[in-house]
């Protein structure tokens, strides 16, 4: 089985515990306004161009086998003096990832660590994905996940998976619509078999000002964990300012306004969980 992934990071802290490998997988179903990859969001490789100066030497146009149409071979990107291009996604077999990924099994597991798969949306390739996983059950696994995926496909993960790392943006269906291009009723239906499946799990929510830090918002997202006995923690992740730096490299325009972002006080944020008795932090 292949699948495309558009990174492999080592030695990532914040994954999940321990010190961990993790893989992005390209993709997504959503479209969330503020998203940190837009390189993950395709499910085919793409041409990335950065901002350096290019020097005019015409390299990339000579060597181009497909004038007027990238094919994401990536010939540009290797001959290119001035390092402005590189392609983001391969695929590859599941079986010859994890023969990489096993490589470092032994620090991984002295760490308490392991393999973390993110993306992108590493549930909309469910059929590598769990091949992967399959390759991989003598290391710690965890799924960073939208939850935005079929009830089979969610419910084979939890079967599979140790922890799970749950995206929660907004409790409210047309807010969730507006902001990701998707209502939340699977996320929330996901949700409810995460909360009765007796896996450990984490719930991130991005911070995202004017989007979804009103403690309205936050109170309900509060309200739906409620009872949740494997729930690890509540992880709030502040906006990143160097994201809409991204959006140009893939040829998308960021469609968020930061410069015009309230100030957030993230204590306060903290205290619409912990009131009602729900372990926080903020990342």
């Amino acid at each position: 089985m292949r699948g495309c992934v558009f990174e492999v990071r080592e030695f990532c802290v914040h994954d999940g515990p321990g010190i961990r490998t993790a893989v992005f997988f390209k993709g997504c179903p959503l479209r969330c306004r503020w998203c940190q990859n837009p390189e993950g969001l395709s499910f085919e490789p793409e041409l990335l161009v950065n901002n350096r100066p290019c020097q005019g030497c015409g390299v990339c146009r000579k060597c181009c086998p497909s004038p007027g149409r990238c094919i994401a071979c990536g010939r540009c990107a290797a001959y290119c003096p001035a390092g402005k291009r590189k392609i983001a996604g391969q695929f590859i077999e599941a079986e010859e990832l994890a023969v990489r990924l096993l490589r470092d099994r032994e620090f991984l597991t002295r760490s308490g660590g392991g393999v973390t798969f993110s993306g992108g949306e590493p549930l909309a390739q469910p059929e590598f994905l769990f091949e992967l996983s399959d390759h991989l059950r003598s290391v710690h696994q965890v799924v960073e996940t939208s939850g935005f995926a079929p009830e089979p496909v969610y419910r084979e993960m939890l079967r599979k998976i140790d922890l799970i790392y749950q995206g929660l943006k907004c409790a409210d269906p047309a807010r969730h619509r507006e902001l990701t291009g998707q209502d939340n009723w699977t996320i929330l239906r996901n949700l409810e078999l995460l909360k009765a499946s007796g896996k450990p799990f984490v719930i991130r929510i991005p911070v995202i000002p004017a989007c979804n830090t009103d403690e309205a918002n936050l109170a309900a997202c509060a309200e739906l964990l409620r009872g949740a006995k494997q729930l690890q923690q509540v992880e709030l992740l502040p906006y990143n300012p160097a994201a809409p730096a991204k959006y140009s490299s893939v040829g998308r325009e960021f469609p968020l306004h930061p410069e015009k972002f309230p100030d957030v006080h993230y204590r306060n944020l903290e205290a619409v969980f912990r009131s009602r008795g729900l372990p926080c932090t903020v990342l």
